[in-house]
């Protein structure tokens, strides 16, 4: 048995509460981050909101294609409560949570433009990753990696667009002083 497994059998198999349930079936497609992005834009929040759209965005088409290359097959748990609580039964690759890819690519692109958001929407996160286990459609690695993977985008997207502010700085601060020593040696 392995590490999955293991975990796995410590999982409950009865059908989850409601708020999980809700919780897997809204991030579906990132639907999810849509309102928890509107919430934060009406808590003066937007740029972390518009930062956390983008990073979920890109990490989704990221997460399917390493489900295309990572062949995983799911649990087997089709005939548990826990499992039969949701209404799509997926059957693509288990590798890695979509779910948990599009949370953590949201989650953390808020958190690092306004470290405030994280105490609102890691929670959510959380319970999103948590809701993949529970319900039985994935093994903790695929979930684990999965927030990886999301995390891992987000901070690309970071660091990509502090390097474009910079670049842009760089060439204003250029546009104002090449004038002024242009007729200097």
């Amino acid at each position: 048995m392995n590490g999955d497994e293991e975990i796995e059998e410590e999982l409950p198999t009865d059908r989850p509460s409601p708020v999980l349930i809700a919780a897997s079936v809204t991030a579906r497609g990132g639907a999810l981050w849509v309102p928890v992005a509107g919430l934060l834009t009406l808590a003066g929040k937007g740029k972390a909101a518009k930062r956390g759209l983008l990073a979920a965005a890109v990490a989704m088409p990221v997460g399917h294609l390493v489900s295309l290359v990572v062949h995983r097959r799911r649990p087997q748990a089709a005939n548990m409560p826990a499992r039969q609580a949701l209404p799509e039964h997926p059957d693509s690759s288990s590798f890695p949570s979509k779910h948990a890819v599009t949370a953590a690519a949201f989650g953390t692109a808020t958190a690092l433009e306004d470290s405030g958001t994280a105490v609102f929407v890691a929670p959510v996160v959380l319970l999103v990753a948590y809701s993949r286990l529970r319900t039985r459609v994935h093994w903790p690695s695929d979930v684990l990696g999965g927030l990886v993977i999301g995390a891992l985008v987000a901070f690309a997207q970071a660091r990509i667009g502090r390097s474009a502010r910079a670049r842009a700085t760089a060439r204003r601060l250029a546009a104002v002083v090449r004038p002024v020593f242009s007729g200097h040696s």
